[in-house]
């Protein structure tokens, strides 16, 4: 039995009791805390606040999917060539603004509340995704690709067909990567009045509570971890569909 397939079961079930039963962990918080203040946070319950932070990061990795590959499909077709040193820019641009700038702009706009996080995320996942879509596009096996103009099949069916399901695994990568960042970024959404696990985490800070900070940090951690190993076994399993040579390595 590999370690992978221990720590996963214990791993998700330590986030299940610390998410869905968190005062079992009274006694390991406790001092921690400070004197006379609490131990477990209960301004909102974390399955609410984890769902929250779930909810903003699916959102906005669904549309920096949608986006990124989008694009990556349009300037690997010979009429977008020309746009892919000006799509790259676009896409770093998302990264070179730090998230906190994102929403300090956002807000006179979208007002306080997920808008703003929504933003943010979306801008920062960008650029993973085109990345790898756009490598993967670009590097086809050239005999497959022959073969599927020899099946006398249209552009638009090779894109469905063949090129998207072969480039779907190293895509994953990219949005696999693209999830994780968002993960840990989604907790400053709380400065802005998002519902995220962030609001745990400042919470601590402001009341000098590292009980609290650890609880928010634990959680945010688990659900990076379990769901960067859930995605890597899925890249797994659709490479050897695809019979692609590199696979990520996950729990061992």
């Amino acid at each position: 039995m590999s370690i992978g397939m221990i720590l996963r079961p214990l791993l998700s079930a330590l986030l299940l009791l610390l998410v869905l039963w968190p005062e079992l962990f009274t006694p390991v918080f406790a001092p921690l805390a400070p004197n006379g203040g609490p131990v477990i946070y209960a301004r909102a319950t974390l399955l609410s606040l984890s769902l929250s932070h779930l909810g903003l990061v699916f959102v906005a990795s669904l549309a920096a999917t949608v986006v990124a590959v989008t694009l990556a499909i349009f300037v690997t077709r010979p009429v977008g060539a020309s746009f892919r040193p000006l799509s790259r820019t676009v896409a770093n641009m998302g990264q070179t603004f730090p998230p906190v700038a994102v929403l300090a702009l956002a807000v006179p706009v979208l007002g306080f509340g997920p808008g703003p996080t929504l933003v943010a995320l979306f801008l920062y996942g960008l650029l993973p995704i085109f990345e790898n879509a756009m490598t993967a596009l670009s590097n086809l096996p050239a005999a497959t690709m022959e073969a599927a103009r020899g099946l006398g099949l249209t552009r638009w069916q090779r894109l469905i067909r063949v090129e998207l399901p072969l480039a779907l695994p190293v895509t994953l990568t990219g949005i696999r990567l693209s999830a994780v960042i968002a993960l840990g970024t989604a907790t400053i959404g709380s400065t802005v009045a998002a519902r995220t696990l962030g609001e745990v985490i400042i919470a601590g800070l402001l009341t000098n509570n590292t009980a609290f900070v650890l609880q928010g940090g634990l959680i945010v951690g688990l659900f990076a971890v379990l769901i960067y190993d859930a995605l890597v076994q899925l890249e797994r399993y659709l490479a050897r569909r695809t019979g692609t040579a590199n696979t990520p390595k996950s729990m061992p």
